[in-house]
């Protein structure tokens, strides 16, 4: 049962990253626009507006945080946010990397090497974290009194 939460996680993670590439690619449409602040609120709203790849960024997000969300509710945070947040990053770095030409130091490789040791080191311990009985989560009531 578990299977179907760390696939919600993977499905998060490949929009969350498409999605902060897509806002990248959009962004750099509307600066390619020549819109400015300098011609109006107006201006920049309707070219924000119009820029399709930016918008699909943003829906992406949006849906990623609905898979994420579910895969929070099977998943320990501290096992699906490192998974989530460094796999993403090492896709992100990738992409950059071909299709926006920006390129890492050979020390920053090193970085995203260990990072993704990192994240191998918490995924193989996972099985033993989930089998694992918890204690009862702390209510948003609780979190909100100071509680738990």
């Amino acid at each position: 049962m578990r299977s179907v939460y760390f696939a919600a996680l993977a499905g998060a993670l490949v929009l969350n990253a498409t999605a902060n590439l897509m806002m990248k690619f959009g962004i750099e449409r509307f600066k390619a626009s020549g819109t400015t602040g300098q011609q109006g609120t107006a201006a920049v709203i309707t070219a924000l507006a119009g820029n399709w790849v930016l918008l699909v960024g943003l829906c992406l997000f949006a849906a990623n945080v609905m898979l994420y969300v579910f895969a929070l509710k099977g998943l320990p945070i501290s096992v699906a946010y490192p998974i989530m947040v460094t796999t993403g990053f090492a896709i992100i770095v990738v992409v950059a990397g071909i299709y926006l030409h920006e390129r890492l130091s050979g020390l920053q490789w090193a970085g995203v090497a260990l990072i993704l040791v990192g994240v191998w080191l918490v995924g193989s311990q996972a099985d033993k974290q989930l089998q694992q009985p918890t204690a009862p989560a702390a209510s948003v009531s609780d979190v909100g009194r100071g509680g738990a």
